[in-house]
């Protein structure tokens, strides 16, 4: 990767410092009190020289990881993106909700791909002949913000995934991909992204679980097992102790006035019915009327693409026993 030779150089200069200093300390030691004087400010001049060569160093590996993308194939993806956005800007869109489900229904048919982020290295990930339904989601909400800032350019695509995937907007290493949709939605919530219309809904219920399921299943995740990523994501976890969160109960979806509250485009969160894992599945509704059943757009793991569900989304959540309900979020304006 390009910042790797950075790193190179970096210690081959530092070692060649060290080398120079340890000749300095001992011409030092054995010269007379001028002599060491001399050599004493020699030493202070390499040491400022090996910090403005660490700072050099790490700010270039910095906005190295922050720039670089890992394309699947670039020519396609970029070519792809930049036509979405162009068909985006055509558009009459009166709500963020309505660029979701027109950028959602864009992927309708794509072949359904796990593990598409997966590297050696973490680096914003861009694949678009293959997703699985957190990708989908992230992908489509970020092509609907940047059609929202009224921007076209594909760079700027990566730049709003970035800040939507990432803790902070800014990729250091695999433990700050927000890999909890709880995590997720708080990091993103707080910075302004978009927010949690749950609690908009008439009915909604709220549920207090501990998240730890990453690291309780350490095995199913190669990153974990390096040390450094498994206490970072340990870390993380511990601020999701007991923690709460508002949903829709599945029962309550049936409910006249709830089905009405939903907007054609709203991201759903399907809540697990684990005791450590809090979202089992996400997708984006559709609607046809703002007075018709609500349906899920989703990146289908059973069925191997993009699709909208065969039924309605009340019955979708009841023929899955192992969901407890849905979280609802909308993009900010």
């Amino acid at each position: 990767m390009p910042h790797l030779p950075a790193h190179s150089r970096f210690r081959q200069r530092v070692w060649l410092y060290i080398v120079g200093i340890n000749i300095n300390l001992m011409r030092m030691a054995s010269g007379c009190y001028s002599r060491r004087r001399n050599m004493y400010t020699l030493l202070i001049n390499d040491m400022k020289k090996i910090f403005l060569i660490l700072a050099i160093v790490i700010s270039a590996v910095n906005v190295s990881a922050q720039t670089e993308v890992r394309f699947y194939n670039e020519a396609s993806d970029t070519l792809r993106l930049t036509e979405l956005l162009k068909l985006g800007s055509e558009q009459h869109f009166s709500t963020p909700e309505e660029r979701i489900a027109f950028f959602g229904r864009q992927f309708l048919g794509t072949p359904y791909g796990a593990h598409t982020l997966e590297g050696d290295v973490e680096i914003l990930t861009v694949n678009l002949d293959s997703i699985d339904c957190t990708t989908y989601v992230e992908v489509v909400m970020a092509l609907a913000y940047t059609t929202g800032e009224k921007r076209s350019s594909w760079r700027d695509f990566t730049f709003n995934l970035r800040r939507i995937r990432y803790r902070n907007g800014e990729v250091d290493g695999y433990p700050s991909r927000l890999h909890y949709i709880s995590d997720w939605a708080v990091n993103n919530i707080h910075r302004g992204n978009f927010h949690d219309a749950t609690r908009d809904f008439p009915r909604f219920s709220e549920e207090v679980r501990t998240i730890d399921y990453m690291t309780a299943n350490r095995d199913r995740y190669p990153a974990l097992a390096d040390s450094t990523n498994y206490e970072r994501i340990r870390n993380i976890e511990s601020g999701y102790r007991s923690h709460r969160f508002p949903y829709i109960k599945s029962a309550d979806l049936y409910n006249k006035q709830v089905k009405a509250e939903f907007h054609n485009g709203d991201v759903v969160a399907l809540v697990s019915n684990l005791k450590n894992l809090d979202i089992y599945h996400m997708g984006i509704v559709v609607k046809e009327s703002p007075t018709a059943e609500p349906y899920l757009m989703h990146a289908s793991s059973s069925n191997g693409k993009v699709e909208i569900s065969s039924q309605p989304l009340a019955d979708f959540m009841k023929r899955n026993r192992h969901l407890l309900g849905v979280r609802v979020f909308r993009l900010n304006e």
